[in-house]
């Protein structure tokens, strides 16, 4: 490794560049809360979509998906990237790749185009998600980087939750296109912003990028997932469907055996020795994966259920991001100052009798008390998300800080993945079930067929909810069972 620090003063040296450190931030955040927002935003334009593209759910659920899979498949590399050319650089050119595809999805006139588009945004989106986290950990000093990298992980959490929330208004008032070019006007904002702003990379590692390694893991992740979302319409017996998921696991396998004999692998995977980091990045992994179970069914219930119109629907799901927004700083702060562990424990508490009382809700539920348990969700997510990115972040030596931060993007946008696989599954198997024939889309005239499958869905989010509550609460224990 080489530091152009040896030379000059490192980040925390500079009084310019700490004088400007919570700008830098805000800079940051914008561009970390727009590329996971496109994650999610998309959701309560589906039933828009579908309707103006004449999709069926199965089908409209690859905008949303191709997105997600994309940041999957190459999040490591650009991780990885980052810490060889530098990770400020790596960021920005991200900034401009996902401006481009943003303003390329509004112009989309079929699901092709759309997906296209959608993986332009994405090869964007994941240069900057990957680098964020480790841009700022070499800014911040010690006493601060807790609370800034909490800052992130709110946004983070934010930007994933708020999309059916935000796009409700803007699909009602504008048009599902403007769901994209809303990215516009604020990204080349903060692209302007961040070019004065943020400062000349300092360390980069003098090291050869993992191109085996890199590809062994987009084979992994597109036939997995591409297994998971096609099977859905084609049946899991299907044998190109089976054939998929071998050729996943065979490449996961090999993967992880290239991984452990390179001396610069793109997954370092000491990292996962540490069971704080491990345990940390398997709980995130969880929550999302429950969030999205919520984020996925949620619009179909409150619009087609509740037969609210995307505004009344956006405005009652925003209660979710506004409940988060409020938690998460005051999280992130009493986190620095009565440790991490408890607060995740009382935050995965929270969600699990909010996803319980999801599981209860039908056609006639009120609004009222719909509106309630989205804020509980909202509520144990701010109590969780902050303190955990702290945990994950704070265990890792600054060298790997690039592909710390790739890695936990990386479980996040997983964990996304199959938070929309899971509840789809699940949803179409029990909606098949009870109509006696293969559904795929809703039923007209039939909640109860949905209701039944959705309420399904949320006894399994509360569960996951439940299992990485009982594994925080292992590290709770553990931590106060440790000698003073």
């Amino acid at each position: 490794m080489f530091s152009l620090s040896s030379i000059g003063l490192t980040y925390q040296e500079d009084e310019n560049i700490q004088k400007n450190r919570w700008k830098i931030l805000i800079i940051l955040n914008l561009f970390v809360f727009m590329s996971t927002l496109d994650g999610s935003i998309v959701n309560i334009a589906l039933p828009v979509i579908s309707k103006d593209l004449s999709l069926p759910i199965a089908k409209a659920e690859w905008i949303v998906s191709s997105y997600l899979i994309a940041i999957c498949t190459i999040i490591l590399f650009f991780g990885k990237l980052g810490d060889i050319l530098g990770k400020i650089k790596v960021f920005r050119i991200g900034t401009l790749i996902f401006i481009v595809g943003s303003l390329l999805s509004g112009f989309s006139s079929s699901l092709s185009m759309l997906v296209i588009f959608r993986v332009i945004q994405a090869l964007g989106a994941s240069m900057t998600m990957a680098n964020s986290q480790g841009i700022v950990t070499d800014i911040f000093p010690s006493r601060e980087r807790g609370k800034a990298l909490g800052l992130i992980g709110t946004f983070v959490s934010l930007g994933s939750i708020a999309g059916p929330s935000l796009g409700g208004g803007i699909v009602s008032a504008l048009g599902w296109q403007y769901i994209f070019w809303v990215n516009v006007p604020i990204g080349i904002i903060a692209i302007v912003l961040g070019w004065k702003l943020l400062p000349k990379d300092l360390t980069m590692l003098k090291t050869k990028i993992d191109i085996q390694g890199s590809l062994l893991f987009a084979v992994f992740v597109i036939s997995l997932f591409s297994g998971l979302l096609l099977g859905q319409q084609t049946g899991y017996s299907n044998p190109l469907i089976i054939s998929s998921f071998a050729l996943a696991l065979i490449a996961f396998l090999i993967f992880l055996l290239v991984e452990r004999h390179k001396a610069e692998p793109m997954l370092h995977l000491p990292l996962f020795k540490n069971p704080l980091f491990t345990v940390s990045i398997l709980c995130g992994f969880l929550v999302f994966v429950a969030n999205f179970c919520f984020n996925i069914i949620s619009p179909f219930y409150s619009e087609n259920i509740l037969q609210l119109s995307p505004l009344s629907s956006g405005c009652l799901l925003m209660l979710f991001p506004i409940t988060m927004a409020v938690t998460a700083p005051l999280s992130g702060a009493l986190s620095d100052r009565i440790g991490s562990e408890l607060l995740t424990f009382l935050g995965l508490l929270v969600m699990v009798m909010a996803q319980i009382g999801l599981a209860t809700l039908h056609n006639g539920s009120p609004v009222i008390f719909v509106g309630v348990l989205v804020a509980m969700l909202g509520l144990g997510s701010g109590l969780f998300q902050s303190p955990n990115n702290s945990l994950v972040m704070s265990t890792v030596p600054r060298t790997k800080l690039g592909i710390a931060g790739s890695v936990n993007s990386l479980v996040r946008n997983i964990g996304m993945i199959v938070g929309i696989s899971l509840a789809t599954t699940t949803l179409f198997s029990v909606m098949s079930q009870k109509a006696g024939h293969r559904v795929t889309s809703m039923i007209p005239h039939r909640p109860d067929i949905f209701l039944a499958g959705m309420h399904v869905v949320f006894i399994g989010s509360a569960s996951i909810c439940l299992v990485s509550a009982l594994l925080t609460g292992w590290r709770l224990y553990k931590k106060n069972s440790v000698p003073s």
